[in-house]
């Protein structure tokens, strides 16, 4: 990357435009004030102090004015530590972003941190029109946010931790699988902390094992007994001490991590359920069909509070992942599953297409329709979800609620309205059932 800067046109609203490419020890800085083509580079301590000497020098210097700040984080410890600061504008750019425009000038694949700012600096300079600056949503909607990515990775943390608990028990005590549909819940992790093993198990008196499947909360007596019965029937999967022993161990200390893992989740759950009670947006997004205590948290944080931050459904399509990519080259044309998106948004809108089918009418009949198009499971589910998308977003514009049965009167009138050229395209429409109208993915 050349040192030389580009001609940078004079603007009111900005002082000065800044790059930042942060390390995890260094940050290196580039900076060049708005009416200068001098550019002033320097290292900055990743450290809440140093931040703050090196903001309040920019600040004093160039009288509160705003400066453009151009870093690779939406999130991270590096943009918390700028964002209180008014006069600094963030403008973060994805890191693969960052990563082709410093290929584009610098084939052969050389960089250093100095270099790297550099391109930040001139990508901030020349193509400022198309970043956007970061602008947060409301506190309670970023630490919704937060909670909800955070309890989705437990979820996933307490997976993983069963599935080894399960290859654990299958060494060494098979029949806990058996006899208990859960192997993650409490019941089993209070079983393995007193019986780590079959054998420990058996020693036991049947009134015993009684008393404790009645201590939690265990009520069917015929299911108590069944598994007693079975208790003491079963045979031993080995009766080597060394896998034994281990297995018993390795058994305790996941079904600890288990418990901690469930009273965290616990603990998420109840603050999300305090958030959400409270949150403005929740009318809206609680009014849609199979959004339930789950989902609804996750739609309000995937929309927002900010009405401004999307134009049309289109850029929530795309942004999500939903809708899929276009790549046409000469007379080749194909259409691909869309890859870089936010992961965790995607399989937001993709749940809750998939808990629609059992509250919706016409989304169980737009689901069917795709099906019987030879689509996948899978593609059929973010086909619903990119239509649910477009009339999530109406509604979230509006600020009003979703109504199913306005909706399929909507569906109804245009039907009615366009005739067979709606329902060619829909491929649904309504029909006479028992003297009543229902909606059908097959038009009458």
């Amino acid at each position: 990357m050349s040192d030389s800067l580009p001609s940078v046109t004079t603007e009111r609203e900005w002082a000065a435009f800044a790059a930042i490419d942060w390390a995890d020890q260094k940050h290196f800085w580039r900076l060049v004030p708005a009416d200068s083509q001098h550019a002033e580079q320097g290292e900055l301590d990743n450290t809440p102090e140093a931040v703050e000497v090196w903001a309040t020098a920019l600040e004093r210097r160039f009288g509160g004015r705003p400066i453009a700040v151009c870093l690779e984080q939406k999130r991270g410890a590096l943009v918390y530590m700028l964002a209180k600061y008014a006069h600094l504008v963030l403008f973060p750019v994805h890191p693969t972003t960052a990563a082709r425009y410093r290929e584009t000038f610098c084939s052969s694949g050389a960089k250093s941190d100095p270099s790297d700012t550099a391109s930040l600096l001139d990508l901030l300079l020349r193509h400022r029109e198309r970043l956007s600056p970061l602008q947060p949503d409301t506190t309670e909607t970023r630490l919704l946010q937060f909670l909800v990515e955070r309890r989705r990775e437990v979820v996933d943390e307490k997976t993983a931790q069963s599935n080894r608990l399960t290859d654990c028990l299958k060494l060494y005590f098979p029949q806990i699988l058996r006899w208990f549909d859960d192997v993650a819940g409490p019941l089993v992790g209070a079983l393995l902390e007193r019986w780590p093993s079959l054998q420990d198990l058996r020693r036991d008196h049947p009134g015993t094992l009684s008393k404790f499947f009645h201590e939690q909360n265990c009520r069917g007596e015929e299911r108590i007994h069944e598994r007693i019965a079975a208790i003491y029937q079963a045979v031993p999967a080995t009766q080597d001490e060394a896998v034994l022993e281990a297995g018993a161990i390795t058994a305790r200390g996941l079904v600890a991590v288990l418990a901690t893992l469930r009273d965290n989740i616990a603990k998420l759950d109840e603050r999300i359920a305090q958030l959400v009670a409270c949150h403005p947006e929740t009318p809206l997004f609680d009014s849609l069909p199979g959004a339930g205590k789950a989902l609804v948290p996750r739609l309000i944080v995937a929309f927002g509070t900010r009405r401004e931050r999307y134009d049309s459904a289109y850029q929530v399509q795309c942004y999500s992942g939903i809708a899929p990519v276009k790549v046409a080259s000469g007379k080749t044309q194909t259409i691909r599953f869309r890859r870089a998106c936010p992961k965790f948004l995607r399989q937001t809108f993709h749940e809750f297409a998939l808990h629609s089918l059992k509250k919706s009418e016409w989304a169980r009949a737009y689901y069917q329709l795709q099906r019987d198009r030879h689509k996948s499971h899978h593609a059929a589910v973010r086909a619903l979800a990119y239509k649910w998308i477009r009339i999530i977003f109406r509604c979230w514009k509006d600020g009003k609620p979703y109504d199913e049965a306005t909706y399929l009167q909507s569906q109804r009138r245009r039907s009615a309205t366009l005739g067979a050229t709606v329902a060619s395209v829909t491929a649904a429409g309504w029909k006479k059932v028992a003297g009543f109208n229902k909606f059908s993915a097959i038009p009458s």
